[in-house]
């Protein structure tokens, strides 16, 4: 039975989520403020997340980069392009405008909870010629191995498992910090570039893809495109 977490404050949207959820065979945990999600994601993880924005104490913003390795729908009244813009670049995996249509929101969740199986399925990621096997903790270009730092493996991971995301600096340094402690604002620029270096140094190809005024993204290589602009 898939887990799903509603972080909602208003008593009675929160009610209404949870019987539909059990009315589908969901299990259902609960937290009304952005601190008691911290320690509920900490105790328990559940399969999904239904998150909104306007929660007491911690927001719904500032708990989002907290979230890891769980799909999250935010469920906000907020309908601002900008705001959705944001958080999706930001980490969620889908936004959902108050007031919605449950079969909608069903229907989302399904397709969340089916990403997340088929991703769990293989331990290899793939793009191009680029291939990691997250079981080994190993990476190649083109079959040939390329030997990666702590922290340049950690980075190309996140990058990899959010292929079509523009990931902010800050929330990318967020996202490896328990793997990779020694990464800081200062030096992240460095290990992008040593990273990309050694991956192009292969066939040629670049890799990342810098999204100027965000952070980096995962690039989408033909096999004759021309290297994409540095960091």
């Amino acid at each position: 039975m898939n887990i799903i977490a509603i972080i909602e404050d208003d008593v009675h949207i929160g009610d209404v989520l949870a019987q539909l959820l059990r009315s589908e065979g969901y299990g259902v945990l609960r937290a009304y403020s952005g601190t008691e999600a911290l320690y509920l994601l900490a105790q328990q993880k559940p399969d999904l997340v239904l998150l909104d924005l306007m929660l007491p104490g911690l927001s719904g913003e500032e708990l989002l980069p907290r979230i890891r390795h769980i799909p999250v729908i935010v469920l906000s009244a907020k309908a601002d392009v900008q705001d959705k813009v944001d958080l999706l670049l930001g980490g969620a995996a889908d936004y959902i405008t108050k007031p919605f249509h449950p079969r909608e929101l069903l229907a989302r969740i399904r397709v969340q909870l089916r990403k997340a199986e088929n991703a769990g399925g293989s331990s290899l990621l793939t793009c191009g010629g680029l291939t990691l096997d997250t079981t080994a903790q190993s990476a190649s270009v083109d079959g040939r191995p390329v030997r990666l730092t702590r922290t340049e493996y950690a980075i190309l991971k996140l990058l990899m498992t959010n292929p079509r995301q523009a990931i902010a600096r800050g929330v990318l340094l967020d996202r490896i910090s328990a793997d990779t402690p020694d990464c800081t604002e200062r030096s992240l620029k460095q290990h992008i570039s040593n990273l990309r270096r050694k991956l192009q140094a292969v066939n040629g190809t670049d890799y990342i893809e810098t999204v100027w005024g965000i952070g980096f993204k995962l690039a989408d290589p033909e096999p004759d495109a021309m290297p994409g602009r540095k960091s």
